[in-house]
């Protein structure tokens, strides 16, 4: 067990040591610890709580019954919204919140680890966000459906699907009522403009 790479801004040797033989047995396959953070209050604490990232999850990790047990709460990292800081005189507060709106919290933690700990979700969090961006964007595509045309034949909204469309329904539509909607479909997200420039070309020719 490598402790000296969580060992750079202080951490209490102990307490890494107890948390990553308890937090391995946790750990899924190809996922592994990235950094751990180590609460040190005013008193004395022979059981600090910690907070502990992954390449997927957050953990916060509280001993229970004088450090016999602990309890873990984990968030992966694709529902994590949002993390911040707060530094005070004593330390620093890490504050978590999920795209659900549940949120954790620890204070009493040393500046220098609360800053690493945002740094590293910040990176994380903008992969995050691309992530969920990709995963909207295809549930908004699959919900659409299709958009019916003079109640009957729908154009299907997913690209290749799009593109096999026949000549006929295009040629029995207006072709300006047609450009309208696939207007309304690409500024919904529905479409790309390179496929809304595509099907407008396409139906400008046959005017």
């Amino acid at each position: 067990m490598n402790l000296k790479k969580f060992l750079n801004e202080e951490q209490d040797p102990k307490a890494v040591e107890k948390l990553l033989v308890k937090i391995n047995s946790l750990l899924t396959s190809q996922e592994f610890v990235e950094y751990i953070a180590v609460q040190k209050k005013p008193a004395l604490n022979l059981s600090p709580d910690c907070i502990a990232l992954t390449n997927r999850r957050i953990i916060f990790c509280r001993p229970k019954n004088f450090g016999l047990s602990m309890d873990f709460q984990d968030y992966s990292w694709v529902d994590v919204a949002d993390c911040h800081i707060k530094e005070g005189i004593m330390g620093a507060t890490f504050m978590m919140k999920t795209t659900r709106n549940l949120t954790n919290m620890m204070d009493y933690l040393p500046k220098t680890q609360v800053r690493k700990l945002y740094q590293y979700a910040q990176e994380i969090e903008e992969q995050m966000r691309a992530v969920r961006r990709e995963k909207d964007l295809e549930a908004r595509r699959a919900s659409a459906g299709g958009v019916t045309v003079n109640n009957a034949t729908p154009i299907i909204t997913q690209p290749q699907q799009f593109q096999q469309q026949t000549p006929q329904l295009i040629e029995n539509e207006d072709p300006f009522a047609l450009l309208q909607k696939l207007k309304g479909l690409m500024e919904n997200g529905i479409i790309s403009p390179e496929e809304f420039e595509n099907k407008k070309n396409e139906i400008l020719s046959r005017v």
